[in-house]
């Protein structure tokens, strides 16, 4: 990190986190933040559910909710980008505060409750997208729905004309009940709907299932049951949790999701049991605590063919994104591998 960086982010976390944030996606908008271009290399070069990335390197949703920022996000580094999670309707989310910073964990908690400007907002950004990013929406309901199943299949009849892939987000702790769509019966029925939406598109883009890392045995179980059986192309392992085991921070009563270092050995372990039950038969997104170039290559040995970060950007910047992925590629050529795909799921055994 430079030094400049690091000014910079000394100065954002003198500030409440959610201003901060939103100064973060600012400086992004308007050229001020890292533009290291597409970082890639023979060996980075990847695919994910038949979408070809420079790298396995991705953002993950939440970050730029509303897709604000999708020209300084497209110069950043990442091999993919996911936006949102979008909404029919714009909705406030959840009064202030609502997100912390736990510095002695290097973890967040939020509960933003899927604050949006709404699917037509998003929709017109979308499609003024920047030319040769791998660009994905984050599928969510409105709080207030009376059809919280049929909202996901709506946002992508909306905006998946204008995106790479789509994630149907019923992970999210901080919508009441949204969680127990995971359920069997209810998340067969969700997909098929949305599965429907998809087919009715006239490009029909990969559809991923965002899970909690909370879920025990039996129910990882059904999920991948039912994931296959629906025809989705990959699983997102995984959105925050509601443990709050070992933290130090005095933050950690706050109510929310945590993410961040915390998660990762619990998120970790849920991504070598699904790349178990699944069977190589579908993509995995490996997502959780990741902070450096190790821990993204942990998460494919365990089983994903690409990671998603977020967390830690709060605490490294931007520039980690180059960090992970030039350490990624020498960590391959270490062990051997010419590629990623010949990484995927070499040490799942160590997290089973």
């Amino acid at each position: 990190m430079s030094l400049v960086e690091r000014a910079g982010l000394a100065l954002l976390h003198r500030m409440d986190p959610e201003v901060a944030h939103g100064l973060a996606l600012k400086a992004l908008r308007s050229g001020l933040a890292p533009a290291p271009g597409p970082v890639t290399s023979n060996r980075l070069r990847c695919t994910l559910a038949g979408l070809d990335l420079p790298n396995p390197v991705g953002l993950a949703a939440g970050f730029d909710k509303n897709a604000e920022a999708l020209d300084g996000l497209a110069k950043a580094g990442f091999g993919f980008v996911e936006v949102g999670a979008a909404t029919p309707r714009p909705q406030p989310g959840n009064p202030r505060p609502r997100l912390f910073r736990l510095k002695p964990d290097r973890a967040v908690i939020n509960r933003f409750g899927f604050n949006n400007d709404g699917m037509e907002a998003i929709a017109w950004r979308l499609e003024h997208r920047p030319a040769g990013m791998v660009l994905g929406l984050n599928l969510g309901a409105n709080k207030d729905s009376d059809d919280r199943a049929g909202d996901f299949a709506q946002v992508l009849a909306r905006c998946g004309p204008h995106v790479d892939f789509a994630t149907v987000n019923v992970s999210s702790p901080n919508t009441e009940r949204l969680r127990d769509l995971q359920g069997k019966d209810a998340l067969a029925a969700l997909l098929a709907g949305v599965m429907e939406a998809r087919e009715g598109l006239d490009r029909p883009v990969p559809v991923f299932l965002k899970i909690a890392p909370d879920l025990d045995a039996p129910a990882l179980r059904d999920v991948a049951e039912v994931a296959l059986a629906a025809g989705v192309s990959g699983i997102v392992a995984t959105n925050t949790t509601l443990s709050r085991e070992g933290l130090r921070a005095p933050q950690a009563g706050e109510a929310g999701g945590l993410s961040g270092q915390p998660l990762f050995e619990r998120s970790t372990r849920v991504l070598a049991h699904l790349a178990g039950l699944t069977r190589g038969e579908i993509a995995l997104v490996g997502v959780g605590g990741i902070g450096s170039a190790e821990q993204a290559y942990a998460k494919i040995r365990a089983g994903a063919s690409a990671v998603q970060l977020y967390t830690a950007l709060v605490y490294e910047g931007l520039g980690l994104v180059r960090e992970i992925a030039e350490g990624l590629d020498a960590l391959l050529a270490r062990d051997g591998f010419e590629s990623v795909a010949e990484a995927v799921g070499t040490g799942r055994r160590d997290w089973t």
